[in-house]
């Protein structure tokens, strides 16, 4: 498999501008809590969730619970499938870098 960041943003943006029906949309992303969303976007980032807990200030085990509540009420069966809805629902968009602290989310 490629790792080639040019391939990966091909094929985000591919990815990204075709819908998949089975993913939430725009809409049902807000039954996420705002910490949750913001769990996510760091998720489609790539972040691990000991990555994730360092950036937020968070417990491992809380954000593994953020996690699984993110996939639970999005009705998604993993991570990936996560970060393709992120990116699909325009929470993240292809070639950008994650933000060196989430304004007005984090502690």
């Amino acid at each position: 498999m490629s790792r080639d960041p040019a391939v990966a943003r091909r094929l985000l943006d591919d990815l990204a501008a075709r819908p998949d029906p089975g993913l939430p949309t725009p809409v049902q992303m807000r039954r996420l809590t705002p910490r949750e969303r913001e769990v996510l976007v760091l998720m489609a980032y790539g972040m691990s969730n000991r990555e994730i807990a360092e950036h937020l200030v968070l417990g491992d085990a809380t954000v593994k619970t953020h996690v699984s509540r993110v996939l639970t009420k999005l009705g998604l069966r993993d991570r990936t499938h996560a970060v393709v809805a992120a990116y699909q629902c325009g929470l993240v968009e292809p070639g950008t870098a994650p933000p060196a602290r989430m304004a007005g989310l984090s502690r």
